[in-house]
């Protein structure tokens, strides 16, 4: 019955090829950001004095913000439209990577960061809803597909390009990219998308349900960053009993910002979500890890650091059109399962890194991972947004974009935990690299069990066909 509905309400092809071509540019920005300021960090830790958990916090603020407002942003956009709300996010996008490139200290970086993480989330809750909404059913896999390469032709060119304007221009010069093409973005939709989107028109926008999810994923975000300090269990804790009262508060709501009921009468949805937490948990940290070693104990430059990066994104850009075309025949299910097998190898090699591990199995280990979340992502994602109704696209968007966001979030938590548990507050130089060592080996265990256990999680969804 959803196919029949999809099938009528279809909109025309050239409109259709708008929206593509806009929510593609959208998804290239903020994975080519986050890969190109990868690369910088040790530019700008030694600009700003920066020790490693801080360096951390660079990449973090901009993830935690986004995971904030995601889901209140995509309910917001269902009711309002997504449309009007991705166009006024590609503006503040571009606005804050000025600011951020302007930043003359690190709290205001920090802060800009912050901001910039707010307008992604705008981006993120509406861009995948919208190309959703435009395709039928069964086209929704190639164009997912499409769309999810995108993001990885934004990883595989931030490191190369990052590398190469860090080492030319500094590091500011990342964000002065990245502002323009925010501009470019904006300019499109204002120019050309004439389509607009909002199923749950009329509903009530639920506030405290916002404010209260908000407040969780701060909570133990924060908390993490802090262990082992006894505030950091304190913080965590609270944001645990957050998620509780979240969880009830939505269940007696009658427009709630997350429907409970599609995580309640959804298995496909649940755990196609839970999959995708672990995932990004698992796998998001490498380029952060990876660049540090590289750069720090191997000695590269930005430059060369990224042409190594670019092993693991490549793969994924290559790979995603196909695995997503594929799911639209083969149950997403099992190749996003075997997607998640394939990335526990890669994560096992990577924690045998050593002082004299070659370039090359570096590289060759990146390939595996990138070759495995490349069979993960597209099936996963098409599982998620072809199991829910119309009216829930821009929720379920932002749902999975909420899952993305909090596993990178954790998975770039777990690392600043791991570098404050064996470096605590010292600054990365030749007396602590073998601690730093042990830090990133740790990392990468622990990565590789945790995304084993999301093998079992992936499987247990159940069938979407």
């Amino acid at each position: 019955m959803r196919q029949a509905e999809d099938i009528r309400r279809e909109i025309p092809v050239p409109h259709r090829t708008i929206v593509l071509i806009v929510s593609t540019a959208a998804s290239f920005l903020t994975p080519f950001m986050s890969s190109a300021l990868n690369v910088a960090l040790p530019s700008i830790g030694r600009e700003f004095a920066m020790n490693a958990v801080l360096l951390g916090w660079v990449a973090t603020s901009f993830i935690l913000a986004a995971a904030v407002f995601l889901v209140p942003f995509g309910k917001f956009a269902d009711i309002h439209g997504r449309k009007k709300i991705f166009a006024w996010g590609s503006l503040a996008y571009a606005l804050t990577s000025v600011l951020s490139a302007l930043a003359p200290s690190p709290g205001l970086l920090l802060a800009s960061r912050v901001l910039q993480g707010i307008g992604g989330a705008m981006i993120f809750s509406t861009g995948m809803a919208m190309l959703t909404s435009a395709y039928p059913v069964s086209e929704r896999g190639k164009v997912l597909g499409i769309n999810v390469s995108s993001t990885y032709l934004g990883l595989s060119l931030g490191p190369v390009l990052g590398g190469v304007l860090t080492q030319n221009l500094g590091w500011r010069s990342i964000f002065w990219v990245n502002g323009a093409l925010g501009l470019v973005v904006f300019g499109l939709v204002l120019a050309y998308l004439r389509e607009e989107w909002a199923e749950a028109r009329g509903e009530k926008f639920d506030a405290a349900g916002s404010l209260l999810l908000g407040s969780t994923l701060i909570a133990i975000m924060l908390g993490l960053s802090r262990l082992p300090k006894p505030i950091g269990g304190i913080l965590i804790l609270a944001g645990l009993i957050g998620a509780v009262f979240f969880v009830r508060l939505e269940t007696r709501t009658s427009n709630p910002v997350l429907n409970m009921n599609l995580f309640r009468q959804n298995s496909v949805f649940a755990f196609s979500n839970l999959a995708a937490l672990i995932n990004y948990c698992a796998t998001f940290a490498v380029g952060f890890l990876v660049s540090l070693y590289l750069q720090y104990l191997k000695g590269l430059s930005p430059q060369k650091a990224g042409l190594i990066l670019i092993a693991q994104p490549v793969m994924m850009a290559v790979f995603s059109p196909l695995t997503g075309r594929l799911s639209d025949r083969i149950e997403p299910r099992l190749l996003a399962s075997a997607g998640m097998a394939v990335s526990v190898l890669g994560l096992l090699l990577l924690s045998f890194l050593g002082p004299a591990t070659g370039l090359g199995f570096v590289g060759a280990a990146l390939v595996v991972l990138g070759f495995g979340f490349a069979l993960f992502s597209s099936p996963n994602t098409n599982a998620v947004m072809s199991s829910v109704e119309r009216r829930y696209y821009g929720v379920a968007s932002a749902t999975l974009g909420t899952m993305r966001m909090t596993g990178q979030m954790l998975s770039m938590g777990t690392a600043m935990l791991i570098f404050s548990l064996f470096l605590g507050a010292s600054r990365i130089t030749p007396d602590v690299f073998p601690q730093f060592l042990t830090a990133v080996r740790t990392a990468f265990w622990f990565f590789a069990a945790l995304c084993l256990g999301g093998v079992f999680a992936s499987l247990s969804r159940g069938k979407l066909r």
